[in-house]
């Protein structure tokens, strides 16, 4: 068998996809889009004080190499020979901040995680001093002023953290996203690493102008970050580098994405109008508005999707983003322990089969879109005696479905046309419940490709149609056709809006419970 499959092996694409709760990589077959071999390695997270969330960058960066370097390892066993991997792509969670020495390549503080909220002071002071009639802010970046996006996480790591300060004040200091972090490392860090980064992973640093494609001085003055420590910009698809260790050695690095536009470009939305869904730690909706910027009227972001070579035009997407997904799944499990493992909660929702009324706001990290609503915090509410594990695991499902409902509603608003069907991707798609569930709710069918890893396939065609690789055809026609599960909404819409409308009485009751003062807190 291996001997038959040895013959017809093209050239290979690897792919790494660094999320917030695991690092992948992932080798695909240039030709087929077939996933040939993978291994995964998950992250921890520490939450040193409330509110704040933190991950070790050279874990990040150890975990890359570790799933490099068993991948390789598995392909052995497959006789599949690793000199044929031409190209590697990187994908990443977005908006997560590292600032690193440039000399010693170690990191000045951990990364700070896009779900974090010490930034929540930083956010009110600035925003006192945007203009009401003028929010040059959104104008620029297409983003509102929010703990989210990297900007404000560097100004208080600037603010705070006086290693920080000092390698800024010597020249020795580089600031960068996971993508930035990793591809400075791999390729040869403090010996010649490059710095750099995509257009798509800039859009999201609030520094960054989406119309002129660069990092824009008045933004840089108005969140007071100096624009030399900042990354190079480059298109989605280039060559950026080779690698420099490890079993892929002078392997060229020629894509990098963040992972909700490596996901649209892996569920081939490449037309205006096409959307996705990747339900991963969070949920994140992005529909694709060719080459011009949409700003949305209720509340979703206007982001750039792709650029996929260096004289390849720009295209963009509007996104919904809702903080708290599979995440709420790892709290079932890591803090209250009615879980063992993240499959076993479809187990306990299928026992029920019904949230008998009770309701789940996950707003672990305050409300994302349509809301951007920072005082909030998670509840469970309509819980009776009768109310067991069960109900809860559902409810928990039952959230993911409705914040997905609201981002979905505010698209239809925006864009004018309704979804006819809604592509659904991520690590939560294995779940049948959660996507039974969504059809019913959404009241359109949801459509999941047989092969879910669809961040890393976008990462992989990316880095494989770079001019200088050129293994991998972005031709409509070229592009292998995906099998696809869909699944129908099975239940009356009347129930489906009651159900709704219940959860959005259950959002507004989640609002303003924190107040500046009580999260606020200074250094560890």
């Amino acid at each position: 068998m291996a001997a038959a499959k040895k013959a017809v092996l093209g050239p290979l694409v690897g792919a790494v996809d660094q999320g917030t709760s695991s690092t992948r990589f992932l080798v695909f077959n240039s030709k087929t889009a077939e996933l040939l071999s993978h291994h995964q390695v998950e992250i921890k997270q520490e939450f040193p004080r409330e509110g704040w969330v933190e991950q070790d960058p050279k874990e990040i960066l150890h975990s890359v190499y570790e799933c490099i370097e068993k991948t390789c390892e598995k392909l052995g066993q497959l006789n599949i020979d690793i000199s044929n991997i031409k190209a590697i792509g990187v994908s990443n969670q977005r908006e997560t901040t590292v600032v690193w020495d440039k000399l010693t390549g170690e990191p000045l503080y951990n990364a700070v995680v896009w779900l974090d909220l010490r930034t929540q002071s930083t956010v009110e002071s600035l925003s006192k001093r945007i203009p009401g009639n003028n929010n040059f802010v959104k104008s620029k970046t297409g983003l509102p002023l929010s703990t989210y996006f990297s900007a404000v996480k560097l100004r208080w790591l600037l603010d705070n953290v006086r290693k920080v300060q000092k390698a800024v004040e010597e020249d020795r200091a580089l600031f960068g996203t996971v993508d930035s972090w990793l591809i400075w490392s791999l390729t040869g860090g403090a010996s010649g690493g490059v710095h750099c980064t995509d257009v798509t992973n800039a859009s999201r640093t609030m520094l960054f102008n989406i119309h002129s494609l660069e990092w824009d001085k008045e933004l840089c003055e108005f969140f007071e970050i100096p624009m030399k420590i900042l990354p190079n910009v480059r298109s989605s698809s280039e060559i950026y580098g080779l690698m420099k260790a490890g079993a892929l050695e002078g392997v060229p690095i020629s894509g990098c994405l963040g992972d909700q536009s490596a996901a649209l470009v892996g569920q081939m939305c490449f037309q205006d109008g096409q959307a996705k869904n990747t339900y991963g730690t969070g949920c994140f909706l992005l529909c694709n508005t060719g080459r011009k910027c949409v700003f949305s009227e209720h509340g979703l972001l206007t982001t750039v999707a792709y650029k996929l070579g260096r004289d390849k035009p720009v295209y963009y997407a509007l996104e919904g983003s809702v903080a708290i997904a599979g995440a709420v799944i790892r709290w079932l499990r890591d803090n209250l322990g009615i879980i063992k493992t993240s499959e076993e909660i479809e187990k306990l929702a299928k026992e029920v089969g019904t949230s008998y009324g009770c309701y789940f706001v996950p707003a672990f990290s305050g409300l994302y879109a349509p809301y951007w609503e920072p005082s909030a915090r998670g509840i469970i509410c309509g819980l009776t005696q009768f109310t067991n594990k069960c109900h809860i695991a559902f409810a928990a499902l039952e959230a993911v479905c409705f914040q997905t409902r609201e981002i979905l509603d505010a698209m239809n608003r925006d864009c004018g046309i309704p979804l006819s069907h809604l592509q659904v991707d991520g690590g939560m798609t294995n779940n049948k419940i959660l996507m039974q569930l969504q059809a019913d709710i959404l009241y359109i069918p949801v459509v999941k490709p047989s092969m879910p890893e669809t961040t890393a396939l976008g990462a992989a065609m990316a880095a494989g149609a770079a001019e200088g690789v050129g293994v991998w055809s972005l031709e409509p026609e070229d592009l292998s056709a995906v099998t696809m599960e869909r699944f129908e909404p099975q239940i009356n819409a009347e129930e489906s809006e009651i159900r709704y409308s219940t959860w959005k009485k259950a959002v507004m009751k989640s609002m303003g419970w924190v107040t500046t003062q009580s999260s606020e807190s200074g250094m560890p």
